[in-house]
């Protein structure tokens, strides 16, 4: 004989279990996500104009072609 206890509810908190584990690894996600998109999105720490800087410091590249690189970076055309 099966009671309001029987079946159905065994199989509803299984699901109930499965819904807060999948909320919670999608709440770290998120915050994961977010601190990345903060942080300025470079892996190592290391800006786009900090390697710029660094790669004419070094002479890898001419004066013109680091300025030309830096409007690039800046967004003007």
């Amino acid at each position: 004989m099966m009671d309001g206890y029987g079946y159905g509810y065994g199989s509803m908190m299984g699901w109930v279990w499965l819904f807060w584990v999948l909320l919670v690894i999608g709440l770290v996600l998120l915050g994961i996500l977010t601190v990345r998109s903060f942080s300025g999105g470079a892996r190592d720490g290391r800006s786009a104009r900090r390697i710029l800087d660094e790669r004419y410091a070094r002479g890898e590249m001419t004066t013109e072609e680091y300025r030309e690189r830096l409007k690039t970076l800046r967004g003007e055309t």
